[in-house]
């Protein structure tokens, strides 16, 4: 008898157990069903942005290439300085065009619409250079006294006298290279300071090539800066219109302001920086990135005149072309910690 109750007992149990697994399938049915929707919206809504995403990149593809078509052909056929000025407003809104798609173009194709518009920008200063007046040829008579001078009897202590780009030959066939009439800066010096004022540099291409150990002061708003082969210097630099490229550096302390930062062999460098695009860094190592500190008395009109947007500043958003993994940080660049920052610049 006590066998058989318990035997009862338990089919009761069981029938109770599978009752009860029998109203759980439902609640389990619909569950399963709103995960299945969940995912298809998922799925739905992720190709609706790589759409959204494609279309745009359709559309910049094709602005960029009829403004660009325009402006060459605007260089081309202008044939006063005039003009060449509305050729310089059409490739700032080039570059504007740019940096307003750096979130949905790839490396590669940012890379190639940047390289795009650095010829452009040398294209445009070569035309400058063409369209000057040249100067008439008139011989230069030079005391012998005064010549003679400058190569004996100087005095001791006395510090070399500062090179300057207007005044030597620039170098041929560098990247950007540009008509000499249009640059200023300075080259082949070392442990010098070296400073220009806005009236020397305004709207004006400034080459910086073979320093070491320099201080260089760049007060106003130049067009493009370009930093090459330098070693140990610190370079303070009003903001820029357009580029700022940097190569073969090493050692240096920069401070820049400008719609486009192209990095290119540098090292053991920091840079604090005010860009309203996306910085490149390319076969670097040991580059450290920080907002931009230096000021000036005029610095304000200086950034009025250039037409950056100071409320915009990508200065930690670096793409590395050695680094392509997107879920590792580069191990060649990096954020200078705060406690590091606080550098007197003058």
């Amino acid at each position: 008898m006590e066998s058989a109750g318990c035997s009862a007992a338990a089919v009761r149990t069981r029938d109770m157990e599978s009752q009860r697994d029998l109203s759980l399938v439902p609640e389990r049915l619909q569950r399963r069903e709103q995960e299945r929707q969940l995912e298809v919206e998922r799925r739905k809504q992720k190709r609706q942005n790589q759409e959204v995403e494609e279309e745009k990149r359709d559309f910049f593809t094709a602005a960029f290439a009829r403004e660009r078509a325009a402006v060459e052909e605007l260089l081309e056929g202008t044939e006063s300085v005039e003009r060449l000025e509305e050729v310089a407003s059409r490739l700032q809104g080039l570059q504007k065009l740019l940096n307003d798609s750096v979130l949905f173009l790839t490396a590669y194709d940012l890379r190639q619409r940047q390289e795009a518009l650095v010829r452009l920008q040398a294209a445009l200063a070569e035309r400058r250079q063409e369209l000057q007046p040249k100067k008439r040829f008139a011989f230069k008579t030079r005391r012998k006294d005064a010549a003679s001078s400058t190569k004996v009897g100087a005095a001791p202590g006395i510090p070399p006298a500062v090179e300057s780009i207007q005044d030597s030959p620039l170098p041929q066939k560098a990247e950007g290279d540009l008509g000499s009439s249009w640059v200023c800066g300075f080259s082949n010096l070392e442990s010098q300071v070296l400073e220009k004022r806005a009236s020397e540099l305004h709207q004006r291409d400034v080459l910086l090539t073979e320093l070491s150990n320099c201080t260089v002061k760049l007060y106003g708003n130049p067009n493009t800066l370009r930093l090459s082969k330098a070693h140990g210097c610190k370079l303070l630099c009003g903001p820029v219109s357009t580029s700022v490229f940097l190569e073969d550096c090493s050692d240096c302390v920069l401070a820049v302001a400008c719609q486009q930062l192209r990095i290119h062999s540098t090292k053991d460098t920091r840079i604090f920086l005010q860009v309203t695009s996306r910085a490149i860094v390319e076969d670097c190592s040991g580059i450290q990135f920080a907002p931009y500190t230096w000021s000036y008395p005029e610095i304000d009109k200086d950034f009025e005149s250039s037409g950056l947007d100071r409320s915009k500043n990508n200065w930690n958003d670096v793409d590395d072309f050695n680094w392509l993994a997107r879920d590792m940080a580069s191990p060649n660049w990096s954020v200078l910690p705060e406690e590091e920052r606080n550098i007197q610049w003058d």
